[in-house]
């Protein structure tokens, strides 16, 4: 069997499921993702299987696979947003994601961005790191209202984590779990617009499709009369666009955007997100953290050896 291994939290993180991997004995090609169509294209037919990060799985990538050996694609993470869902079904590629592993890095990533934003963090180790001294006056999180938008296994870990550190939190979800949500306190907003309405910060867990693309926009945040509201973002950079971004700050309708994703990764270096103001930016580490690589690298590895042969 030879395999392609694209994930670079998988290869830049020790711990047991590298030792999993060694032991099937494949004949293991390793890239460093996320993989374009134009890099797969002419390699595809070589693999049994793939463990990959966030490539570019077409429709003429999946075509091109399964004419030749491709069984099986096994994400490393949640997102299946770059694989081509209908096509895969069509010529029976079997794809494995890793639901419920990366709950607690995430959370805990948008507790840190919340925390470094609303604390100036970023900015005053910048300036000591030159030698300076200035010294910004930020706020507490306790006391206010965050709202979290989708309720899966991440939105309820941040929600839990924010709720116990004394914010108001509600959520909303299509399928939110009402029963979760009344035994730990979280409040159930019955739509998007009333999520928005009168809170301070927002973070975003959804998945990226047709019906989420571009959810948070301006439409939405002026209709909801939204003054300095602080995005968070460790989901899927389209769920909420340039333009917006930068009007909405611009006109303070949002006080500043943390995020954790881009359109394309890695960012470019001449990216104008990075020049606005209230803008945090981290470069997709929100499951990076050793317990969290190696649990979602395991399972990984064991969706594929289950679905190779």
């Amino acid at each position: 069997m030879k395999i392609l291994l694209t994930s670079t939290s998988f290869q830049d993180t020790p711990g047991k499921h590298h030792d999993l991997l060694a032991s099937q004995k494949y004949d293991l090609d390793v890239m460093r993702g996320p993989l374009r169509e134009s890099e797969l294209m002419p390699i595809i037919d070589k693999y049994d299987g793939i463990i990959c990060s966030d490539d570019e799985y077409t429709r003429a990538v999946i075509e091109k696979g399964a004419n030749s050996r491709l069984k099986i694609i096994s994400k490393y993470g949640v997102g299946l947003d770059q694989i081509d869902l209908d096509a895969a079904k069509e010529f029976g590629i079997t794809i494995k994601n890793c639901p419920g592993v990366n709950q607690v890095s995430v959370a805990e990533h948008v507790l840190s961005l919340m925390l470094s934003f609303y604390r100036n963090v970023h900015l005053s180790y910048n300036i000591t790191k030159k030698g300076g001294w200035k010294r910004y006056v930020g706020h507490e999180i306790r006391g206010k209202k965050i709202g979290i938008l989708g309720f899966g296994s991440v939105g309820k870990e941040a929600a839990m984590i924010t709720n116990a550190l004394g914010m108001e939190v509600k959520a909303f979800d299509k399928f939110l779990d009402k029963d979760f949500a009344n035994k730990n306190g979280i409040g159930i907003s019955i739509s998007v617009e009333d999520l928005v309405t009168d809170i301070d910060v927002l973070s975003l867990h959804l998945p990226l499709n047709r019906e989420t693309e571009g959810i948070i926009n301006l439409k939405l945040l002026r209709s909801c009369n939204t003054k300095g509201l602080l995005v968070i973002n460790t989901a899927r950079a389209d769920l909420i666009k340039f333009e917006t971004i930068k009007t909405g700050l611009s006109e303070g309708i949002l006080m500043g955007y943390c995020t954790d994703v881009m359109e394309i990764e890695p960012m470019d270096p001449n990216h104008p997100l990075k020049e606005l103001e209230n803008v945090l930016i981290t470069p997709h580490i929100g499951s990076r953290t050793f317990q969290s690589v190696e649990k979602q690298g395991i399972m990984a590895v064991e969706n594929l050896l289950n679905n190779i042969n």
